[in-house]
Order: structure tokens, then sequence, then C-alpha cells
């Protein structure tokens, strides 16, 4: 039988019900994905489920060895379809609706996706209540940064986590995240389902704060790996 597979994030705490933890996305050492165990193990009675998956017959795929064509050990550059005109270059600018062929990293896991920012959606400060930050969060407009995954690889990418996806306000500084732990309808971030084989796809929500009604997220970076390791920090924005 399989076991529900929880998300793991160094900021979150677990519990029963739904929680969230207030965030700076771009910080390395705050909101980094931990990887996922070689062979998930059965649950507790007390955790919860961020809408992932796990199955004991499961476990990490090997890393793709790295090649003279292939330095990054990313695996095979996807054939065509969304992406297809090469990877996307550390602080490339996309329009909403734009694709990126990106290298993925989740743990041993290595291949290649099509990103698509789709939509950012302002949300109703009340969206946050059930979240229970009270004062952490008053005043804050909560902003929906919608994107798709595709799988453009050959790599099964079964169970893992497409994240590092924060809000830009207009000025470019980096808007306030929402790490959440449980299923919030309003910006469901689960994890790729099993069976996420090449041509798959599905979809993915990041949370961002604007600090008042007057100021407006208007942009989405996309910080994951490899883009959150260079010494410029530079990441894909959609705009």
């Amino acid at each position: 039988m399989s076991t529900i597979g929880m998300r793991k994030t160094a900021l979150g705490a677990i519990g029963l019900a739904v929680t969230a933890t207030l965030t700076l996305s771009g910080c390395k050492n705050g909101n980094e994905e931990v990887a996922p165990p070689a062979a998930p193990s059965a649950p507790s009675s007390s955790s919860a489920s961020s809408g992932g998956y796990a199955d004991p017959s499961q476990s990490a795929q090997p890393s793709t060895p790295a090649s003279p064509s292939d330095p990054a050990g990313y695996g095979d550059a996807p054939a065509g379809g969304a992406g297809a005109g090469g990877t996307a270059k550390p602080g490339q600018t996309f329009k909403i609706g734009e694709t990126a062929n990106v290298p993925f990293s989740y743990g041993s896991t290595k291949g290649t996706i099509a990103l698509t920012v789709t939509a950012i959606e302002q949300g109703n400060p009340a969206d946050l209540d059930s979240l229970k930050l009270g004062d952490q969060v008053k005043g804050k407009v909560p902003y929906y940064i919608r994107y798709t995954v595709k799988n453009t690889g050959s790599t099964d990418l079964a169970y893992s986590t497409v994240g590092h996806m924060k809000g830009l306000l207009g000025d470019g500084t980096e808007a306030q995240g929402v790490s959440i732990i449980g299923k919030f309808e309003k910006c469901p971030n689960e994890s790729l389902p099993k069976g996420f084989t090449n041509g798959k796809t599905a979809t993915a929500c990041a949370i961002a704060l604007a600090p008042s009604a007057q100021t407006k997220v208007g942009s989405a970076e996309y910080w994951g790996d490899p883009y959150n390791n260079l010494s410029n920090g530079k990441g894909l924005t959609w705009k």
C-alpha cells in the first residue's frame, strides 16, 4: 500500500492542521528543499500531508553522470516542444506565459523541465486567515504565482517538488513568502505525482505577500538549482 508523502522544508512546522511560516525565499540557508529519502518510511499518526505522494517501491533516481556534452549532469536535453530553444540563462527574463527550459535537481534526481509562469493573481487578505499567522500578515495582500511544470527529459521525476519560486515587488525587491505544510486550496503546491515521465505536466503555486494594498507583486523569479548556486545570484524572471 502506498504511503503518503510529505514535503520537507527547513522552516515548516509539522502538525495535523495546515500550518504556515513566513519566509524570505531567496535565502539559500532558509528555504532550501530537503532531498527525499531513498526509501520513504511510514508516516506517524501526527504527520500532515502537503498533497504529495510516496511509494515504498519507489526510490530516488541515480544521478546522471556528467559528460562533455552535459557537464552539469542534468540528463537528456528535450527533443522538442516547450523550452526547446536551449537552457534558460541566468538573469533571463520572460513574459507571463512564456516557457523556460530548466535543468532540474531534487536530491539525487536530475532531469530537465519546461517551466512556465502562467499567472500572478491578487488574492484577498482574508484568504490568509486559515493559516493563523495573525499580526504577522496584518495589512498584507497575498499574490498567487501560478506555474506549470512539464517533464522534458528522460528521468522520471515522481515525488519531486518544484519550489524555489518567489514574488518580486514593483521596485524589484523580494516579496515575503509563505511556506505551507498541509493543503491550502487557494494556492496548492503538491509534489509531482507517480509516473511523472517525459511529456507529463503538473501545476504548482507559490504565495508572495505585498506589504500593503498600494504595493503589488508584479513579477516572479525562479531561483532553483543551478541558479541559486551562482555567485551573481541571478534567477529566471517572469513579468
